[in-house]
């Protein structure tokens, strides 16, 4: 756990991620990524010197089968609240909608529905399982499907919501969550989705890896292309965090 712990903590220190007194949500989908977020943060609030709480929270999205038993028996095994919401999403996009491409809409509905049973349970922050991989891959989706650069940010106030998204783990590879997934035993529930590894991301992925033979450093570069702010802003830290004094506040309707 150590190199996680230490791209937890030098992603906190970077984005100014987690202050005293926070309460966060942690996402919860069942995935590698959640859970080893979640074993993460347990971990870290022991020796961070910040006295934060804990909330996990599982949207349950109406696809079955999805056992949630062994992630609320690692919930209080971490000693971490847990919390799983019922959702309609899945029935809303499949047979009301009827989504060909389900990905994007499912993405905006389980943001909001996770904002507002955060805000609920009292938490200030909540905080997503996204690695370094998926920042590279949304900057490339981004770049190949709509003409522009953008990713997510590791620190993202939303002023609609009144709650900021922490993505801790953003520094890590993705090679690195899958090797702690099996040290950890992590109890990884298989995503019921019918569009789970035939997505868009999928596709770039597979671009990704292809790249990556004959150019071995890329993610490391396009890394710090992200984290280089004089050039291109991407992860500028003036965009991180809450309202500052005499400082606008954009509101972001995503």
């Amino acid at each position: 756990m150590k190199t996680v712990l230490g791209c937890v903590r030098k992603a906190d220190t970077d984005f100014e991620m987690i202050s005293p007194g926070d309460r966060i949500a942690v996402g919860i989908s069942g995935g590698k990524d959640s859970l080893l977020l979640l074993h993460a943060l347990s971990l870290y609030r022991r020796f961070s010197g910040k006295d934060f709480s804990l909330q996990a929270i599982t949207l349950k999205l109406g696809l079955e089968p999805f056992d949630v038993s062994p992630i609320a028996a690692l919930c209080a095994k971490l000693d971490v609240p847990y919390t799983v919401i019922d959702t309609e999403i899945a029935h809303i996009i499949f047979d009301v909608r009827m989504e060909s491409n389900p990905c994007a809409l499912c993405a905006k509905m389980r943001r909001g529905a996770l904002n507002d049973a955060a805000k609920a349970l009292g938490c200030n922050k909540v905080a997503l399982g996204h690695h370094r991989d998926d920042a590279i891959e949304t900057l490339l989706m981004s770049l190949l499907f709509e003409g522009r650069l953008h990713t997510f940010h590791p620190n993202t106030y939303l002023s609609r919501k009144d709650i900021t998204v922490i993505r801790p783990m953003v520094y890590l590879p993705e090679k690195h969550v899958k090797h702690m997934m099996k040290v950890l035993d992590l109890p990884v529930v298989k995503n019921p989705c019918p569009a789970d590894g035939h997505s868009k991301r999928e596709e770039v992925k597979t671009l990704l890896r292809t790249l990556c033979k004959d150019y071995p450093h890329l993610r490391d570069y396009m890394l710090a292309a992200l984290r280089n702010t004089e050039q291109y802003g991407l992860w500028d830290k003036k965009l991180t965090g809450g309202p500052r004094p005499n400082e606008p506040i954009l509101d972001n309707r995503k």
